[in-house]
């Protein structure tokens, strides 16, 4: 499994619209790409703002092209996200999960 890792700034007034983005434009497309595995998105505030860091999660380098194209670091970023924050990466990093554990209670059914 890999994690592609996406961190962006907004205000606190649009960090809500680029998580409705995100769940209502985004989503959909990536759920329909193959190898595709799931996504997180985690927030936090900054004096700056609100920091927004996406984890989206895939089986295999190749999968990732299906969504990224021939660049699978290059970062896929909508005109309407973009207009949505304040900064955003122009390249994404990319990390083999290697071990995950969770409490039972906090475990996938």
């Amino acid at each position: 499994m890999i994690a592609r890792l996406w961190s962006a700034d907004t205000t606190p007034a649009q960090a809500p619209a680029y998580a409705e983005h995100l769940r209502t434009q985004v989503l959909p497309a990536l759920n329909a790409i193959k190898g595709y595995a799931g996504t997180m998105l985690l927030e936090r505030t900054t004096p700056a703002g609100v920091e927004i860091l996406v984890i989206t999660w895939w089986r295999s380098v190749e999968d990732i092209g299906r969504f990224a194209g021939t660049d699978p670091e290059h970062a896929v970023v909508a005109d309407e996200a973009a207009r949505l924050l304040t900064r955003f990466d122009r390249r994404v990093r990319h990390f083999r999960l290697v071990m995950e554990d969770r409490p039972p209670a906090f475990r996938p059914r």
